[in-house]
């Protein structure tokens, strides 16, 4: 099986099964989900949506956050992990967003970057999620699942991965294709014991092909 037999089936399978895939990141706004993302690092989507209610109740808009303090952010998010350093990173952003770009959440990823504490997959996030670009941001399960099934091969860190990714997925999927194998990867291809019996992708999944325990 080519590599690209490989992506064309899985894509077929994940459009026909999984039309509405999306965040599970709670946000009304860019600056909501920006804030949101960065809060989810090595954190659960779930106990992000936990404490960003009463934060972004607090702090609706870069210039009121922009005003806090860090211990004042750090009462809304210490039940997340890293609260301290987030919590200087969110301060810290919201200050840049003011002062640098009236406010508003930059649309490219060159300036995301350029936010204390956000980094390529946070840029690549925001910009597939709310401005509708093919950026690919890669997470522990997409990392992990894209090699697993196949769609990478040797691929040593996110860039990497990324980067195969993109060259197979059409540019006007990749935002849909980014939340299809971050699901899969959060409830079926998990990291311990992957659900291959629930699994529609094993037809080109590389691990089945070469454990042969999803015949």
């Amino acid at each position: 099986m080519t590599t690209k037999q490989r992506f064309d089936g899985c894509l077929s399978w994940f459009q026909q099964n999984m039309k509405s895939a999306e965040s599970e990141l709670h946000y009304e706004n860019p600056f909501q989900l920006l804030i949101a993302v960065m809060l989810s690092a090595q954190c659960t989507d779930k106990r992000v949506n936990l404490v960003t209610p009463a934060l972004f109740h607090a702090y609706p808009t870069p210039a009121a956050m922009a005003q806090a303090s860090k211990e004042d952010i750090l009462t809304y998010i210490h039940s997340v992990s890293y609260p301290n350093s987030k919590a200087g990173h969110l301060l810290a952003t919201a200050q840049r967003l003011v002062e640098a770009y009236n406010g508003q959440v930059p649309d490219n990823i060159d300036d995301l970057q350029t936010l204390p504490g956000v980094g390529r997959k946070t840029a690549n996030v925001v910009c597939a999620v709310i401005f509708e670009q093919p950026a690919m941001a890669v997470d522990t399960h997409i990392f992990r699942v894209s090699e697993r099934i196949g769609l990478t091969t040797n691929s040593r860190n996110p860039y990497q991965t990324e980067r195969q990714l993109v060259k197979y997925i059409p540019a006007e999927i990749i935002p849909k294709a980014h939340h299809w194998l971050l699901l899969h990867g959060r409830y079926v291809c998990q990291a311990r014991r992957p659900k291959c019996s629930e699994c529609g992708l094993t037809p080109w999944c590389r691990f089945c092909q070469k454990e042969k325990t999803c015949n």
